[in-house]
């Protein structure tokens, strides 16, 4: 095919044609470079990953407004999701197969995720994850912008058992990230000698929120850590505010609130509670300052940057320097040449990890205020290391139990309807 393509480029007197026939890896130069965005446009986790896709976007729009990559222009192809998993795995195909896509930015929750990881693999493509995640998994196929357990989860937990008190209770969303993630903090809390009060999971999208409250109620514990996803916050927060619950009481910790989610909660309501993540809108940077003037240049005022927007921003921008340095949007060799990238993102330096895939990350803790931001309280200083398997337990233990969650479902990700 390649032969027949060069030897009718010289027959018709186009030497240059073939030429940029193979310089850009297969393509002809000047055609637009596809990238997939694979995000919920709509059902319970249209709430976090809109503004993923508006975040992802920009990247490429400042890209492109600069000259593009390799002389050529990044062209976004978008899909819904739906907040369904196997949705997914359908668009990731589509993608790659249809599309003809040079790399997937997407994904939300980790049901989503390992849904569509198996597709990556099997077609030997390229996705890039931009959101904190239980860890318990590395592919070659995926780059993972988000946090490991190490980066968030267990200095978080560690950091709450120092300034909030030793004794928890566990709300979270009813698949797998929640459930290895409360996995990770009980084998944590219970090495720091503190006490794991009770734990409560709510259907992924369900609004039943009352037993879970009633719960904590009952148990009295110092620290709520939650890990609920998408718009159940909002029913939980407001259940644990008609009750009495206020962040001077008992206050929570939540690992999947930020400030895009804030916009939709009662904010006088929400003053005085945490979240734990790599970036917040409030970093003092210049490069945070331009990224957050750009968003907001570009989509209105009103709204707000946050981790995964973060993320998934600086993921475009990891992706164009390793096609730069490839000389081609060729995914084999991109694949390589990923795994020396660093940046100054918003959030401050990130590198990927050669070994992982993961980035090295800085963590910060932040407390919610008035004008429903973050008052940063508590930083690592410096990018971690990401460590995907916690060392509470073997890689081995860890698949196990990964894969008991799994089968236990029904070979889904996700609770189907039934909570344990």
């Amino acid at each position: 095919m390649l032969k027949k393509f060069f030897t009718l480029a010289i027959i018709l007197g186009v030497p240059i044609l073939a030429w940029q026939f193979f310089s850009s890896g297969g393509t002809i130069a000047g055609q637009p470079i596809k990238v997939g965005i694979l995000h919920s446009l709509t059902g319970t986790m249209a709430i976090s990953e809109i503004s993923v896709v508006d975040a992802t976007k920009l990247a490429i729009d400042e890209i492109n407004e600069r000259g593009g990559l390799l002389g050529r222009k990044i062209e976004a192809i978008v899909i819904d999701g739906k907040s369904d998993w196997s949705m997914f795995a359908k668009g990731a195909r589509k993608l790659i197969e249809e599309e003809k896509v040079s790399v997937v930015f997407g994904c939300w929750t980790s049901a989503c995720r390992k849904t569509v990881k198996p597709v990556f693999e099997k077609l030997d493509h390229l996705l890039f994850y931009p959101v904190q995640y239980e860890g318990l998994e590395q592919s070659p196929n995926i780059v993972y912008t988000g946090a490991a357990p190490n980066q968030q989860i267990i200095p978080a937990v560690k950091w709450s058992f120092e300034n909030l008190g030793s004794r928890f209770f566990l709300v979270a969303s009813d698949y797998v990230f929640p459930r290895a993630a409360n996995a990770i903090i009980k084998d944590q809390v219970t090495a720091l000698k503190g006490k794991v009060l009770g734990e409560e999971y709510i259907l992924l999208g369900g609004h039943e929120v009352q037993q879970a409250v009633r719960k904590i109620v009952a148990t009295k514990p110092d620290v709520i850590l939650n890990t609920i996803n998408g718009d159940t916050n909002v029913s939980f927060f407001k259940e644990l505010r008609n009750v009495g619950i206020t962040p001077d009481k008992i206050p929570t910790v939540s690992f999947s609130i930020a400030e895009d989610e804030l916009r939709n909660l009662d904010s006088e309501l929400m003053v005085g509670d945490y979240g734990a993540w790599n970036y917040f809108q409030s970093v003092d940077s210049k490069e945070n300052k331009n990224f957050v003037r750009n968003f907001k240049n570009k989509y209105g005022d009103n709204r707000v940057t946050d981790d995964p927007m973060e993320a998934g921003y600086f993921g475009v921008y990891l992706w164009a320097q390793a096609v730069e340095q490839a000389n081609t949007d060729n995914v084999k060799v991109v694949k390589n040449t990923i795994k020396r990238q660093s940046l100054v993102a918003p959030g401050g330096i990130v590198y990927v990890d050669t070994e992982t895939q993961h980035t090295w990350k800085t963590l910060r803790i932040g407390k919610i205020n008035k004008e429903s931001q973050f008052d940063i309280v508590w930083t690592s200083e410096r990018p971690v290391r990401p460590v995907p398997f916690p060392v509470y337990r073997s890689k081995g233990e860890w698949k196990n139990f990964i894969f008991k969650l799994y089968s236990g479902w029904g070979n889904n990700w996700a609770n189907p309807g039934n909570q344990s």
